[in-house]
């Protein structure tokens, strides 16, 4: 079985024509503003906890402190990849899923509304979307992770 397989834009700023040009002008539209769609439409879906791999995660959150860092580009989306071409788009998600959650119900749905918002916006054929899900969320892990980032008490009252 062969694949297609789009054209991939080796500049994250790079920006693929749609429509062509014409009269009236030209639209282009930067893989940027497709990876932005994607990572939204995959966030909706009812069982996507949180987007990206710990180390993205822990990765973008280092390159938010970094001024400039958080700059728009197609690398500032977790969990986000695409290969976007003249016509067609490829994306790449890495999600962690809600405990409980059908991985199998919640991926077709997830690759269903990632299509459907990014066809519907930008015009250009999905040829594929590959999800990988990296972790599953625990509800007692809310508690866990709320008690690391605090600081411990040391039992001393100031004033």
């Amino acid at each position: 079985m062969t694949t297609s397989t789009p054209a991939t834009t080796s500049d994250s700023s790079a920006a693929t024509k749609i429509g062509g040009d014409t009269s009236q002008g030209r639209t282009s539209i930067a893989a940027s503003v497709v990876q932005k769609i994607a990572g939204i439409a995959a966030r909706e879906v009812n069982g996507v906890y949180r987007m990206g791999s710990g180390a993205s995660r822990a990765f973008g959150a280092l390159r938010e402190r970094i001024p400039g860092g958080g700059a728009t580009g197609a690398s500032n989306v977790a969990g986000v990849a695409v290969e976007v071409g003249e016509k067609q788009a490829a994306v790449d998600l890495d999600i962690v899923v809600e405990y409980g959650v059908s991985i199998a119900d919640l991926s077709k749905a997830v690759r269903r509304n990632v299509i459907g918002a990014v066809e519907r916006m930008t015009g250009l054929e999905v040829v594929e979307v590959n999800i990988a899900v990296n972790d599953i969320h625990l509800p007692n892990e809310d508690d866990e992770e709320d008690t690391e980032s605090a600081p411990a008490s040391t039992g001393r009252v100031v004033e």
